[in-house]
């Protein structure tokens, strides 16, 4: 449903012919960091071929119309609950075919991230950390790629498929982790503009050009090498690489059956790019869904947003187990906070984030776990508490990575996760 923020909250795009100046801007930080692994770990970690795929709802999707309903109370609005595949465990009606998958979730309940503003809410469950001037911290899925990813992987670390009108480059998002982990986003699932050879150039000039680049690049590195000509120079291998892969974006070679389960919708289809990035290697795949930010026609709104994502969802559960990933794939489904039990005048249900959920599958989770608890009405916690940084470190163990080891930035330790908080140990298999 192609929604408008009420709140007229910024969008934070860089086109793509940002890229290499986004990239030599970033560089600098890349020589800085040094692997936080032991070399024979990281070894095993990449030899496990893990990866994640988070869903996020963008604009803050409704706890009680998906995760923690709370029906005939007077914030429960007009949904029932249903029972699901764990007995004892009831979600929102609007989510029958995830009801029938509960026993590969764990449903987080209690998460308190204090933050009701869109870009301070998104980066605590992006990086695990309150925004603070004195650092900025690296997004989970720039982590993921450093760490999780082969060294001769063809396709980018870090994967946003997003909405159209979105797309392109951000350095932000890897923070002192350097460009090369930083997120590709392709704006309704399109592969970044000009990354198709047009048809005047052929083949064989293209390879030309790009041996002349090459040594050219070489010569200057021997005496000039720095953070920023690598990065430079690995923003046109990296295109070269995945223009080597386009036909994954490719939807047409999928059959129809497929596409069909998907849903012949944007969130459908991205969805399904997703899963063949997944299976084509990506560490990393983010799919935004947008939008939640209902001040206005909450629960109509929710009827058409979970209507796609619920049985997208599912399929994507079913496909991944079908084809053996989803025991290596963590998939998270988040926003960057939920809704107010109360519901305004509008009918609409506004920015809460002191008591709402998230969900997970696959990777490291244990499936048909239910944790922490809300009141009677939702409007607070009563039951083990969470945060963004909990959130952090059970992402972290889930994945085999340890949180307490550090990144090392300029000679200072930085804890890859919030050092005051721990792991979630019931969501963890």
């Amino acid at each position: 449903m192609n929604a408008h923020y009420a709140c007229n909250s910024p969008a934070h795009a860089l086109s793509r012919r940002q890229f290499l100046a986004g990239t030599v801007a970033g560089g600098a930080s890349a020589l800085g960091f040094k692997d936080m692994l032991a070399p024979a770990m990281a070894d095993e970690i990449r030899r496990q071929d893990k990866r994640v795929l988070v869903i996020f709802l963008a604009g803050g999707v409704s706890q009680l119309e998906t995760w923690d309903p709370k029906p005939g109370t007077n914030t429960g609005g007009p949904f029932q609950a249903i029972p699901t595949s764990v007995p004892g465990t009831h979600i929102c009606e609007l989510l029958p075919h995830t009801a029938r998958l509960a026993h590969k979730l764990a449903i987080v309940r209690s998460i308190n991230t204090a933050e009701d503003e869109h870009g301070r809410g998104a980066y605590i469950m992006h990086t695990g950390r309150r925004q603070s001037p004195a650092e900025r911290f690296p997004h989970l899925g720039s982590v993921c790629a450093k760490l999780l990813g082969a060294e001769d992987n063809p396709l980018p670390g870090y994967i946003h498929v997003a909405p159209r009108g979105e797309s392109g480059f951000n350095r932000n998002d890897a923070a002192f982790l350097g460009p090369r982990y930083a997120s590709v986003t392709l704006g309704d699932g399109q592969p970044p503009a000009n990354l198709i050879r047009p048809p005047t150039l052929t083949e064989l000039a293209d390879a030309e050009r790009n041996d002349l680049r090459d040594r050219i690049n070489s010569r200057f590195a021997q005496a000039r090498r720095s953070a920023d000509t690598e990065a430079y120079t690995n923003s046109f291998s990296q295109a070269q690489q995945v223009m080597a892969r386009r036909n994954l974006f490719d939807l047409s070679q999928e059959p129809m059956s497929f596409r069909d389960r998907y849903g012949n919708h944007e969130f459908g289809r991205h969805m399904l790019l997703a899963r063949r990035l997944l299976e084509a290697g990506v560490n990393f795949v983010k799919v935004t869904h947008s939008n939640y930010d209902t001040h206005h026609e909450n629960f109509d709104f929710h009827i058409e947003q979970l209507g796609e994502f619920d049985r997208t969802f599912a399929t994507m559960l079913d496909d991944l187990e079908q084809r053996g990933l989803l025991e290596k794939t963590l998939v998270v489904v988040m926003s960057e906070f939920g809704r107010t039990p109360t519901i305004n005048r509008n009918y609409g249900r506004d920015h809460w984030s002191r008591a709402w959920s998230v969900a997970m599958a696959g990777c490291g989770v244990r499936g048909g776990a239910c944790i922490g608890r809300t009141n009677d009405n939702g409007t607070e916690v009563t039951d083990r508490q969470v945060n963004g940084g909990h959130l952090f470190h059970t992402y972290f163990r889930a994945l085999g990575l340890n949180p307490l080891r550090h990144h090392h930035h300029e000679g200072r330790p930085i804890p890859m996760a919030d050092p005051a908080a721990t792991a979630i140990n019931e969501v963890l298999a």
